[in-house]
């Protein structure tokens, strides 16, 4: 049987169909499915915890969103039944084969793997399909190469980047040596070609860890100074596309990329802001979180989710919209267990964003809200068209501000900064101006800002003081 070929019209030569340039950005994306696996069920009487499964599709939804936010070009998406892990090749010979076919169906010259590949099953995937083979590590590692803007992320990404490939030196080249090692005929080869790339990595890596211990110092030294002025700060949290960065452009006014895509933003952003009752807080938008998050990422980036540790207050964004939500806040939760946040820290610190409401059927919008109304730390909201965003503000606002307190307080008129300060963290619902410089404020105040504000006053105001704990 002859080869199928096809001329080349510049050259005027005939080129095999085998050899023919493939499209790089055309790609066949397969969600491998094994039989056991990561989707296995615990023994019955385990007391182990399941968060609800992902759907196949979901998965396979999800690895096209991804490859979608690199500007690929989805030419198929295959679910693929794994009775028996291949140790070579993961998948048997006769999905390689088919797989193969729909590589020559659509040009692709790029095949996804959505599941961890050994560099072995890479390599040979590759060398069967003559075709770029990625598996999710590889693909979001991609992504975030792409979205990081700042240094410190950019870091990140090389950092976790090199620590990936540094397993994966699978070179053709490694007959090649920079040295003899030994003595007479026998002695052996030196130092080869991927030995010496390994050293080289392992040295880039070394000083990419140094920098980023200094960003990670630097972090430390905002951090003390915002504790210097003790803002509150507020963390939204969740998973990729959830809608926190739209939820904080919504609440901040700020201009944050937002797009209906996976990872639109990777860098994390803070803002200053208002509360409704005059209280001033920090709001943090950190990068959002997948399933299988690569360890490489989480180390990497453990400088920047650290920001999430050091919040009074997390907000958990959940897109209600995607049937897939509730596997998708498991994993926002496992993340966060593994960050060090416990349970009673979930309790305490978390309130839950049931976010997308809009896309919502007026039934099912109607249905989630009452759910809502019934639950502890939960908020319904729509950061697009703005729905239940100022009862969040509320929220937040009491969560923060705890039980206040109804007072009037006496500013002598050496103290008139104190006045400034008064209108900042408190609730001023009165102010009257007197005769000798002296301003009487009614404000609601925390037992915290009472105590600051009584050191602020100085123990020589006595008389002040007793004014105002009337």
């Amino acid at each position: 049987m002859e080869a199928i070929t096809t001329r080349d019209t510049k050259n005027d030569s005939i080129i095999p169909e085998d050899e023919k340039p493939r499209d790089d950005m055309c790609a066949v994306v397969i969600v491998p499915v094994l039989k056991q696996g990561r989707n296995a069920a615990p023994a019955a009487g385990s007391d182990i915890v399941v968060a609800p499964s992902r759907s196949n599709e979901a998965r396979l939804e999800e690895a096209m969103g991804l490859a979608r936010a690199i500007d690929l070009t989805i030419g198929e998406g295959l679910i693929v039944p794994v009775n028996q892990p291949r140790p070579a090749t993961l998948l048997g010979s006769g999905k390689i084969a088919e797989i193969g076919e729909k590589l020559d169906q659509h040009n692709a010259g790029l095949v996804i793997v959505d599941h961890p590949l050994t560099p072995v099953q890479q390599r040979n995937l590759e060398k069967e399909w003559n075709a770029k083979v990625i598996d999710r590590t590889g693909l979001i590692l991609e992504i975030f190469g792409r979205r990081a803007s700042t240094k410190e992320g950019t870091l990140q990404v090389e950092l976790a980047h090199l620590n990936y490939q540094k397993g994966r030196l699978v070179r053709s080249w490694t007959h090649l040596e920079r040295q003899r090692g030994g003595a007479g005929f026998m002695g052996g080869p030196g130092e080869t070609q991927i030995e010496a790339d390994r050293r080289m990595l392992q040295d880039k890596i070394i000083k990419l860890e140094r920098e980023l211990e200094q960003v990670v110092r630097t972090r430390q030294l905002h951090r003390a100074k915002r504790r210097k002025v003790p803002h509150p700060i507020v963390a939204l949290v969740g998973y990729t596309n959830a809608g926190k960065s739209t939820l904080f452009n919504r609440i901040t006014g700020a201009g944050v990329l937002a797009e209906d895509m996976l990872f639109a933003t990777l860098d994390p952003t803070l803002r200053r802001m208002k509360l409704p009752h005059g209280r001033t807080v920090i709001l943090s938008d950190t990068v959002g979180f997948i399933s299988d998050l690569p360890t490489h990422l989480v180390a990497a980036f453990r400088a920047t989710l650290e920001e999430v540790l050091e919040a009074d207050l997390i907000l958990h964004v959940r897109d209600m919209s995607d049937p897939d939500n509730a596997a998708q806040a498991g994993d926002v939760l496992r993340i966060l267990s593994d960050l060090g946040i416990d349970d009673k820290e979930k309790s305490e610190r978390i309130i839950e964003i049931w976010n997308k409401i809009d896309r919502l059927e007026p039934e099912m919008h109607d249905a989630l809200l009452q759910k809502a109304e019934t639950r502890e730390n939960v908020m319904t909201v729509s950061a697009i068209t703005g729905e239940g965003v100022d009862r969040l503000l509320d929220v937040i606002s009491q969560r923060l501000s705890g039980v206040l307190t109804e007072t009037t307080i006496v500013i002598p008129a050496d103290k008139q900064a104190l006045i400034s300060w008064a209108y900042e963290n408190a609730v001023v619902d009165g102010r009257e101006d007197h005769e000798d410089g002296s301003v009487s404020l009614d404000v609601r105040l925390t037992a915290r800002q009472a105590d600051e504000l009584d050191r602020k006053l100085g123990s020589g105001q006595k008389a002040e003081k007793e004014d105002w704990e009337r």
